[in-house]
């Protein structure tokens, strides 16, 4: 016999099933932003007109975010971890570079170039 819960006990398990639904969606949505962070930058960064040095440093930056949609979108394990192991080296470097003031510290150059 088909017993059925009332509306209070019914609130935690479909709440739980809509959280696991989402997971697709935002495993999607991840992907996507990431490629939109990589579009946007080298598209503002392409405004600025770079030089050689600089134009480098912005496709690095830009490499980072496709290796993160890469790894997002990648079914073979080992694939997935490297490109996310390209990503974090990638970002990495970017940082460093930064630090060390190469190239010529562009104002908009570097995840980390607006933080003092």
């Amino acid at each position: 016999m088909y017993i059925r819960l009332k509306r209070t006990r019914r609130a935690l398990p479909v709440t739980l099933g809509g959280a696991l639904a989402s997971v697709g969606v935002l495993l999607a949505w991840d992907s996507f932003s990431l490629a939109m962070i990589a579009n946007a930058y080298i598209s503002y960064q392409n405004t600025h007109r770079l030089g050689p040095m600089e134009f480098i440093g912005t496709i690095m930056l830009v490499a980072a975010f496709l290796s993160g949609v890469a790894n997002q979108l990648c079914r073979d394990l080992r694939q997935a971890i490297l490109f996310n192991n390209i990503a974090i080296a990638l970002f990495v470097l970017d940082v460093f570079l930064v630090m060390v003031g190469w190239p010529g510290t562009h104002p908009g150059h570097g995840i980390m170039s607006n933080y003092p």
